[in-house]
Order: structure tokens, then C-alpha cells, then sequence
């Protein structure tokens, strides 16, 4: 029955059938209700349905439109509003989710639940004009929250929450505005809750860096702060401690040469997320091409992960021979060269990277059916059916396969004859694969549901 819901060939009466399905201790399955493009009868029998759990799924849709969760922000159930305003949790960073409208969540962040209003705060999905308008809200959480629109915000709101009665609001707020204000900077370095990141990113006077640097307690946070005089960060780049190295390394100021004579370690896993400049500059052309042309690993790293990078600079993090940096390319940029995504499959199959690699458009197909339809490994016997060439005999080949994921994958390939997909459709192992797979008749679909007990 899960196969069914995802199939994409499924009729719309059967999947309202799927839709309504809440008796006999039965359950309406996600797929059904996560579904892309769901026509308007599909909808108005999800956000009626009897069972919340149903509701909380469709609100938790990276596949819904948002005017179509929203209409659940008036449902009886806090479960379910909360769940809408969250929104879905994605973890493959190639699934782009729109936000719910601002009114929408306006309503909801005056929700009289605390659930919801905590929910739709802590939401990875808000518009950037949402979070701006949330500045003079009555809520401090919410208030806190707008600090990350500090950027977009009107002086006098940023005045505001600067002076905010909230202290946890004053001191967000005091944090953005320290990049530009030395005043502001050495008042937080007195806040022992905010001190570490105002040596990472305040505006400092030499005499507040001298004094930061003689006492130690956040050095490699100092060595990153972009106001450092000269002669500090030379001082810094020869500290005994490794990681202050490491940080005075990855400094934007610094040409190529200086930066490799300085004594660092990279991580073999450190993807370079902790490089700010080129994490807030990855649709800039200029810190993508100094940071992609270095020779510095975390730099390149950082930068693999902009889907912007031009083709010159794909081709050449390409040929890097890094494995870290070749994971990132698979996971984050749409045009990664076939030859990569096929290393990271090789290297590191059954992970999330292979994952990313093996589902991304790029990925080889033509030529996968000769190459590996014997192969001894069957996570690559697998790969056979993907090529558009493989034989309906050889997919009901794999059919039978000693793998089970190679099994699977031929039992969803509709060149699979049909007297084994009928077959398949009974063998616990395969029965979600042949039900998801698009040639699989009506009539079969039908049967499914009935044998589930899903009512006609």
C-alpha cells in the first residue's frame, strides 16, 4: 500500500480511496498525503480528515504548495498548527520549500498555543520580510528572532531593539550591530554570554584586540575577527595553539603565499562551514573564484558549497583530489561532472553522500546496464537498471538478483515484464517497489487497497 501511494501512475479515485483511509486501526500513508501536485478534491478531504496525524503530515509537505498547508492554520488540533508552522523538515539541500504567506504566519505567531508560536519561531522556512516584521512584536522571542533581518530592518526598528527591555533582545541585537560599532563591540566583551562572538566579528579598537589577545580565553574566535590590526594577525599566525593557526589562515586579507606559510592542519571531515566570509559571499563571483583558485583546502571546500560556481571553477575543484571536497560538489551543485558523482558513489556507497551522488540528475546512465549488470558487488548490479538501455530480460534478471536493493530496483522498473511485476507484487521484500512501479495496472492497484482493507 505504500508503493501504491507513491506510485506516480496512481488514479485519482484511488488516491482520494487512500486519502480517506482512517478505520480498522489503518493509517493513511505519508506518501499519499506528501504527494506533489495534489488536485483540490485531494486537498479538502486531507484538511478535513479525522485523524490528525494525517493533517500533521500534509503540514510537514515540502511537496505541497504553501497556500495549500496553509489552509490548515485554523485546524482544532496545536499538534497540527504547530506542525504547519515549522513547516516540512528537508534534509537533502537540493529541496528548495517556499514559505507559508505572511499572513499566515503572522496568525500563527499570535497562536494562544505556546507550542505553535515556539514552532513557527524555530522554523527554517520563514521569508525574509516575515522575520523583518516580527521587530516590534509584543513577544521578546519573536522580537530576538528579527534580529536576523537586521540587515533589511529601518534604523529606527534597529535603534529599537538595541534599547529593547528584553536583555536576551538587546544582546541579539547588539551582536549585529557590534560589526560596525567598536563602542558596542566593548560593551559585549564585558557580557561573558557574548563575549566569544564579539571577538569573533566585532569592530575592535587595538587596545580592546591587544587586550583579548594577552588574556587567551577565545583566541581562535579573535583570530577570525576582520578588524585585527597587521601586526596582531602576524603574531597569531605563529601562536603555539593550532587552531588559532588554522583560523588566521583561513583570514580573507591574506594572498595565497602568505596563507600556505602559515603552520595548519586541515581535518580530513572539516567541510569549511566555519569560513564566514565565503559562507555569506557564496553567490559572489569574486570570493568564489579566491576562495575555489586557493590552495588552502577549507577554502575550496567552502566554496564548493555554492551552487553559483562558474564553469571554470567546477572544472577545476573537479579535479582536486579530495574526497571531502568531492562530496560537497555531489551534494551541492547541479552540474557536478558525472566522473565525480561516480567516485563518491564508489567510495562511500549506503552513506547519505552516495546517496546524494546516485540521485543526482547528473549521474551516469547510459553504459551502467554493460558495466556492471555482472558486476560482482551487487550496489552495483543495482545501477544497471537505471540505464535506459537495459532489456526488459535483464531487468526481470535483476528481478531475481541475490541482492535485495538490486531486487528492489528492478521490481519499480516499469520494463519489467508483467507476469513478474504480478509476481513480485506478493514477495514481502518487493511489494513496495512493484507497487510504486508506474506500469503496474489499475486493476493490481485496486487489489492492493482491497487486500489493505481500505474501503472503496
Amino acid at each position: 500500500m505504500d508503493g501504491v501511494a507513491r506510485n506516480p501512475a496512481l488514479p485519482t479515485p484511488l488516491l482520494l480511496r487512500l486519502l480517506a483511509f482512517d478505520g480498522g486501526g489503518g493509517r493513511t500513508p505519508r506518501d499519499a498525503l506528501q504527494r506533489a501536485g495534489l488536485p483540490e478534491s485531494a486537498v479538502a478531504l486531507i484538511v478535513a480528515h479525522p485523524n490528525p496525524g494525517a493533517r500533521i503530515d500534509f503540514a510537514m509537505s515540502a511537496r505541497a504548495e504553501p497556500a495549500q498547508r496553509a489552509r490548515l492554520v485554523d485546524d482544532p488540533s496545536p499538534k497540527v498548527r504547530a506542525a504547519l508552522a515549522y513547516g516540512p523538515e528537508v534534509y537533502d539541500p537540493r529541496t528548495k520549500v517556499a514559505p507559508l504567506p505572511d499572513a499566515v504566519c503572522a496568525r500563527l505567531l499570535d497562536d494562544p498555543d505556546p507550542s505553535v508560536r515556539t514552532a513557527l519561531l524555530d522554523s527554517p522556512h520563514l521569508a525574509p520580510s516575515f522575520v523583518a516584521s516580527m521587530a516590534a512584536h509584543r513577544d521578546p522571542e519573536a522580537r530576538r528572532g528579527a534580529v536576523s533581518a537586521w540587515e533589511i530592518l529601518p534604523p529606527a526598528e534597529r535603534s529599537a531593539l538595541l534599547a529593547d527591555p528584553d536583555p536576551a533582545v538587546r544582546r541579539a541585537a547588539a551582536l549585529r550591530e557590534c560589526r560596525r560599532d567598536a563602542r558596542v563591540t566593548a560593551e559585549l566583551l564585558r557580557d561573558p554570554g557574548a563575549a566569544a562572538e564579539a571577538q569573533r566579528c566585532g569592530l575592535l579598537v587595538s587596545a580592546d584586540a591587544e587586550r583579548c589577545a594577552a588574556e587567551r580565553t577565545h583566541l581562535a574566535a579573535l583570530a577570525e575577527n576582520p578588524s585585527l590590526p597587521p601586526d596582531l594577525v602576524e603574531r597569531l599566525a605563529v601562536d603555539p595553539d593550532e587552531a588559532v593557526r588554522l583560523a588566521v589562515s583561513l583570514r580573507p586579507e591574506l594572498d595565497e603565499t602568505r596563507r600556505m606559510a602559515i603552520d595548519f592542519t586541515a581535518g580530513d571531515f572539516d567541510k569549511g562551514d566555519g569560513v564566514r566570509w565565503v559562507r555569506d559571499g557564496l553567490a559572489d563571483p569574486e570570493v568564489l573564484r579566491r576562495a575555489a583558485t586557493s590552495a588552502h583546502p577549507l577554502l575550496r571546500r567552502a566554496a564548493a558549497k555554492s551552487p553559483h560556481l562558474p564553469s571554470d571553477l567546477l572544472r577545476l575543484l573537479a579535479r582536486v583530489e579530495d574526497p571531502v571536497l568531492e562530496n560537497l560538489l555531489g551534494i551541492y551543485h547541479p552540474d557536478t561532472p558525472d566522473e565525480v558523482l561516480m567516485r563518491v558513489f564508489a567510495r562511500l556507497g549506503g552513506t547519505f553522500s552516495a546517496w546524494m551522488a546516485e540521485t543526482h540528475p547528473r549521474f551516469p546512465r547510459e553504459g551502467l546496464a554493460v558495466r556492471y549488470a555482472d558486476h560482482p558487488d551487487g550496489n552495483y548490479r543495482r545501477l544497471a537498471a537505471r540505464d535506459p538501455a537495459a532489456t526488459p530480460e535483464l531487468i526481470e534478471r535483476l528481478s531475481h538478483d541475490p541482492a535485495v536493493w538490486t531486487r528492489q530496483a528492478a521490481a519499480g522498473d516499469p520494463r519489467l515484464p508483467l507476469h513478474r511485476l504480478r509476481e513480485v507484487l506478493h514477495v514481502p521484500e518487493l511489494a513496495s517497489s512493484a507497487g510504486a512501479n508506474p506500469a503496474l495496472p489499475e486493476d493490481e492497484m485496486v487489489a492492493v487497497l482491497d487486500r489493505a482493507g481500505v474501503p472503496p
